[in-house]
């Protein structure tokens, strides 16, 4: 196949890609050094519209806040998701016959949008008709029976573990695949040497299991930075309980349609532009990190 006639079969990709994505990105990021007045452009603005983001309120007391809880959902989601689908895909690994119908009920929920996920767990968690708290009542553990959504201290952590619920089964196929190019002969050679199921897991499983891990990691950090639907789905625009469940995405959200000021346009471009930088450059950062750490593990 020639070059021309490769471009061909790519071209209507490539368009659709070009439409839908590179110039909503180039038009944000061009939008958000202008000064608007409704959708009426005005004059060249710099980086005022940044500037507002960490000058004026309510942008500067909430847009750190709103950060902060896209980190920690990060990090939940990394110990919490990662951890358990690897422990997951392992056990699976093991067990040949039941891998498939295993993997496929565990990527079930994943393929439900997170806004009925959010929904359905916003009923089973309610403290006057919540199936959770009842069971906890029946079970003698009536203490922890309490408004999960509606506590500042549980609230986002429901937010995380609601999507590790969702979104475990992606690392598990994940792992499942990289367990399956895992050569039997590595193991079966270290288990003749007299090495344990964790020795051997550790010392060799592990290692060769880097290059999945990190691609996990990094998508796992570009869904966290940009989540909205879930979080929308359990606390509403204005991330309820009291913001402690605000992230980025429902704060570009509120400054875009809700808070009806005339540059909202320019301000919200400026947050997604800062948003988009942030997800990019963390995106590289790790990927060459990442990319060292099997170089390293390889020599």
């Amino acid at each position: 196949m020639t070059r021309r006639s490769g471009l061909f079969f790519v071209a209507p990709a490539l368009i659709l890609f070009g439409i839908f994505v590179l110039y909503p990105m180039a038009s944000a990021l061009s939008y958000a050094f202008f000064s608007w007045q409704g959708t009426a452009r005005g004059g060249f603005a710099g980086l005022d519209n940044f500037h507002a983001l960490f000058t004026q309120e309510p942008f500067r007391s909430q847009l750190p806040r709103a950060f902060g809880h896209n980190l920690a959902f990060f990090a939940g989601t990394m110990v919490v998701q990662n951890t358990l689908g690897l422990g997951i895909a392992v056990l699976l690994h093991r067990r040949p016959r039941t891998r498939r119908a295993l993997q496929t009920l565990y990527a079930m929920p994943y393929l439900v949008s997170p806004i009925v996920i959010g929904y359905l767990w916003t009923l089973l968690l309610s403290p006057t008709f919540g199936p959770v708290n009842a069971l906890l009542r029946q079970v003698g553990l009536g203490s922890l029976a309490v408004p999960w959504l509606g506590d500042p201290g549980t609230a986002l952590w429901v937010v995380i573990l609601v999507s590790a619920w969702q979104w475990v089964g992606f690392p598990v196929l994940l792992y499942g695949a990289a367990l399956g190019g895992v050569p039997e002969e590595l193991s079966e050679a270290a288990r003749v040497d007299g090495a344990s199921h964790w020795q051997t897991f550790r010392s060799i499983v592990f290692p060769l299991l880097v290059p999945a891990i990190g691609t996990v990691s990094v998508l796992t950090f570009i869904f966290a930075m940009e989540a909205f639907a879930l979080p929308y789905a359990l606390g509403g625009s204005t991330g309820n309980p009291a913001g402690a469940t605000d992230f980025m995405s429902l704060l570009f959200y509120r400054t875009a349609f809700e808070n009806g000021s005339t540059n909202a346009i320019g301000v919200s471009s400026a947050m997604a532009t800062l948003l988009f930088a942030v997800i990019f450059g963390g995106a590289v950062i790790a990927t060459r990190v990442l990319r060292r750490t099997e170089e390293r593990i390889a020599g």
